[in-house]
């Protein structure tokens, strides 16, 4: 009776294996889907203060962020979607862009990170 338990034991443990014929190794890296920086129509000058960034997708909206020295505007970090993005000021008037689609890479591990430029008219 040992033997025959001890067959089977060995027997599930060689059945069981991690091979996977598709394996798929995404890197640890976070990759926002959105990149995009904001200048002054009439100057030129790229604006990062007094703006308020907002993307919206359907219900979900998350406000953009921007790193310190940066001059760019992060966000839907890991989610692919269609974005509006929605801009307001006191300085400059309120800009609505068209929709931006936020596509998966071909592996499905990231999204593709959309890097844009708008120009924002002052009021």
């Amino acid at each position: 009776m040992k033997n025959f338990i001890l067959f089977l034991t060995l027997l599930v443990l060689l059945s069981c294996n991690s091979d996977d014929p598709n394996p798929q190794n995404c890197t640890e890296v976070y990759v926002f889907g959105l990149n995009i920086t904001f200048k002054d129509a009439n100057t030129q000058a790229i604006i990062t203060d007094g703006i308020t960034v907002t993307a919206k997708d359907g219900s979900y909206q998350e406000q953009l962020t921007r790193i310190e020295d940066s001059d760019y505007f992060l966000g839907a970090g890991e989610r692919e979607g269609t974005y509006i993005i929605e801009v307001t000021s006191n300085n400059y008037q309120t800009f609505i862009s068209n929709p931006i689609l936020v596509d998966k890479t071909e592996d499905n591990c990231h999204v593709i990170t959309r890097i844009l430029e708008f120009q924002l008219t002052p009021n």
